[in-house]
């Protein structure tokens, strides 16, 4: 067995500088404060670009796409803007913006973001549950909404493709969504949030996986695996990521950080380390696919894999 030791996109990753007050979830508050990941106090510090270079900086990191990370509505456009002005040009070379598409604005908002070069995607999450600490979306039936539905073909419609975050009990409703958008290519996160961890819950989503999987216009990011698990296992890892690439395939499944929120449970270094370890009897075809084509493909890169030296890299990852 041979694991990759090329060049790696991470597809899934969040930059923030709480000195904007930006970013409400991250807002300090009195009151202790826990989310289906459990207590994110250690997230409420700044996280820039040289704090995502300082923990991946033992990974041949090319290029990274940033995902919204819950900027203030009343700012539209404000974080794409912010992040345009990184200096580094690995980080946030593509973009995955966030636009409210119920929102009565959400067609405009839509079109400033698509005149960014840098952005190729849009996030609204849907996830909701009737837990509030699980919750994500401001209510349920998201993706059955006729008004959201519309912001979602002016997506569409200027060829952008969008990241969709739910949880098992949701997938249901996303079969009909991507059944009715076969346009739309949809970029499933976080492995499907198998936040259920009972028998029943881990049932419920790896059935819901596996129809979600039938549609291909569906891609997974597996990213952040610990976020449900945080007394995670190799094994228990094992489970998960290589049911979402035997439903996906490597040519449409991708691996990610989704730092800093995967640091509640995991180092850089270890969930890359889990990554390569789990995926090592597959073809090198296959685990270049998982670690940068896909990607690549997906947010428009356009980057050519055999460009990058991993040479200087090679002797770090155990054969």
């Amino acid at each position: 067995m041979s694991r990759y030791a090329g060049p790696l996109i991470d597809p899934h990753h969040h930059l923030w500088d709480l000195s904007l007050n930006r970013h409400p979830w991250l807002e300090a508050r009195p009151e202790a404060e826990e989310m289906v990941y459990g207590s994110i106090e250690a997230l409420r510090r700044d996280y820039l670009t040289a704090d995502y270079l300082r923990d991946s900086n033992r990974q041949n990191i090319v290029a990274t796409v940033h995902v919204e990370a819950g900027w203030r509505d009343d700012d539209p456009l404000g974080e794409t803007l912010w992040l345009e002005g990184q200096a580094d040009t690995r980080v946030a070379r593509r973009l995955v913006a966030r636009v409210p598409l119920a929102h009565p604005d959400a067609e405009a908002r839509l079109e400033a973001e698509a005149a960014r070069p840098r952005v190729t995607g849009i996030r609204d999450i849907v996830s909701w549950d009737a837990d509030p600490a699980k919750r994500f979306a401001p209510r349920p039936g998201l993706m059955s909404d006729l008004g959201w539905r519309h912001g979602l073909k002016a997506v569409t419609r200027l060829g952008l493709s969008f990241d969709l975050m739910l949880y098992p009990p949701q997938m249901a409703e996303a079969q009909r969504l991507v059944a009715d958008f076969p346009d739309t290519l949809f970029v499933l996160n976080h492995c499907g949030s198998p936040a259920d961890r009972s028998a029943d819950g881990m049932r419920l989503w790896a059935e819901g996986l596996r129809e979600l999987a039938r549609a291909p216009n569906v891609r997974l990011k597996l990213s952040d695996p610990v976020a449900y698990d945080p007394h995670w296992t190799l094994d228990s890892l094992r489970a998960v990521i290589r049911h979402g690439i035997d439903c996906f395939g490597a040519e449409r499944a991708m691996f990610a950080s989704d730092f800093p929120v995967t640091g509640l449970h995991a180092s850089f270094d270890a969930i890359y380390e889990a990554f390569r370890t789990i995926v090592a009897d597959l073809t090198m075809d296959e685990q270049a696919a998982l670690f940068f084509d896909t990607a690549n493909r997906t947010y428009r890169l356009g980057l050519d894999r055999s460009a990058f030296s991993d040479s200087a890299f090679s002797d770090r990852i155990p054969a």
